[in-house]
């Protein structure tokens, strides 16, 4: 993966989120809503600058792997997804309403699993404990206030 930059920032994020659909019904299983339901995670993607790696919408389930920016939250980034699938489902597909009775289409909770390329916790561990023996240059520059 590319290290990517914003305006303030160099980052290079990969996570592996899951969540389900209210009561873990099998919404999905109508192959309409699944393949509008992907359309829609790529358009969001796509609109809000997620780099979406990898997607599964299964009947019960999804599973997303995607990068964003570091001024984005983990749980901001599952809101705005769940959020904007809700709505656009909802009004494109009336009777899920029926179906799930709530008014909600997803879980309130989600998983969440940071994913490293080439830096484990192990080497990033590492690497912190011999940073520590790195002889460091002054970390402020020393200035003499004159006495009034």
């Amino acid at each position: 993966m590319v290290l990517k930059r914003t305006s303030h920032s160099v980052y290079e994020t990969r996570y592996h989120l899951v969540w389900c659909p209210k009561r873990r019904r099998d919404v999905f299983s109508s192959d309409e809503v699944r393949e509008r339901a992907e359309q829609l995670f790529r358009e969001i993607c796509e609109n809000y600058d997620f780099d979406l790696i990898e997607l599964e919408v299964a009947s019960d389930h999804v599973h997303v792997m995607l990068s964003f920016p570091p001024k984005r939250s983990i749980g901001e980034v599952v809101r705005i997804m769940k959020s904007i699938t809700a709505r656009e489902l909802f009004r494109e597909f009336p009777w899920l309403r029926r179906r799930l009775w709530s008014g909600e289409v997803w879980n309130d909770g989600y998983f969440a699993r940071t994913v490293g390329d080439r830096m484990t916790s192990e080497i990033i561990e590492k690497y912190i404990q011999n940073h520590r023996d790195i002889e460091q240059g002054p970390t402020q520059l020393n200035l003499k206030l004159r006495e009034r």
